[in-house]
């Protein structure tokens, strides 16, 4: 056999996939609003009066009443307007040749390239950016550089986070823990960890632990920004509309010889001015 011989190579019928998460932001967010025929909305935020003592029978050195109004000083409430203005309008494109369908023994497939885009490419996109609205918004402390979280001081620091929550007089119901795989790691060893079993139901959404009644959610690093080691969020905080997602596969168009995938999603991720208190983002500076 020569140097020069051409051996043929032959392909197993298997594609080597990605690991890639499905969505990790549905227990993080809500959906409260509804963006149909409007790109953007409008909500609207209203002050409150403080309470006074009732001037009952209460005169000033002339004898004269010492406010018109016994209830106290009369001042218009004044109210304010939050917009929300989509920004995010993403689209893709890719063509599936027809021979690359038969040389590759039908893995290239279209159905299964789309599924893979979004699983891939769409849903991590849109993930990152919720992250980085919400990390950005929320209530930011700072570690102490010279004690940082170990399996020690975990459960201590998370539980110190929470208290800006209740002076925020945050829900303490269906709060979500989370945690870059590190502090996970940090977590398991801690004793104070609950080691109830995580329903079904609740794994599928990324649940894959709980800590003093929150959910906790474990992410890669690569979603939340630098520094970021752990975040507790209320779902009320963040409104995350999706005001489009067209995905189509076109047929033999003019433009290729197969099928043309075509996918559009409009989105964007909004922390509401009034419920910051329901974000708290834990950092420790990397050295």
């Amino acid at each position: 056999m020569t140097e020069n011989t051409n051996l043929t190579v032959k392909f197993a019928p298997y594609t080597d996939e990605i690991f890639k998460n499905e969505s990790r932001t549905s227990l993080l967010t809500n959906n409260d609003f509804d963006w149909t025929g409007a790109r953007s909305v409008r909500i609207w935020k209203f002050k409150t009066a403080k309470m006074n003592d009732y001037a009952r029978n209460i005169f000033d050195d002339n004898n004269e009443p010492l406010n018109p109004s016994r209830y106290g000083k009369l001042y218009d409430l004044n109210a304010e307007t939050e917009e929300m203005l989509l920004k995010k309008d993403r689209s893709f494109i890719f063509n599936i040749d027809k021979l690359d369908v038969d040389e590759t023994q039908g893995q290239l497939e279209t159905a299964s390239a789309l599924a893979r885009q979004l699983r891939e490419v769409v849903i991590p996109e849109r993930d990152k950016y919720i992250f980085e609205e919400i990390a950005k918004s929320g209530v930011i402390i700072n570690g102490e550089s010279a004690n940082k979280i170990n399996p020690d001081n975990i459960y201590a620091n998370i539980l110190k986070s929470c208290e800006v929550m209740d002076g925020g007089e945050v829900p303490d119901t269906d709060i979500v823990l989370v945690v870059t795989p590190e502090v996970y790691s940090i977590i398991k060893q801690a004793k104070q960890l609950d080691n109830t079993d995580v329903g079904a139901d609740l794994r599928t959404l990324g649940v894959i632990a709980m800590l003093d009644g929150m959910k906790v959610i474990k992410v890669s690093n690569n979603m939340l920004p630098k520094d970021v080691k752990y975040m507790i969020v209320h779902p009320s905080a963040t409104v995350t509309p999706v005001k489009l997602e067209d995905y189509n596969i076109h047929n033999d168009t003019p433009l290729a010889s197969g099928d043309i995938v075509t996918g559009r999603i409009c989105y964007d991720a909004f922390v509401l001015e009034n419920k910051k208190d329901g974000i708290v983002v834990y950092k420790e500076t990397v050295q």
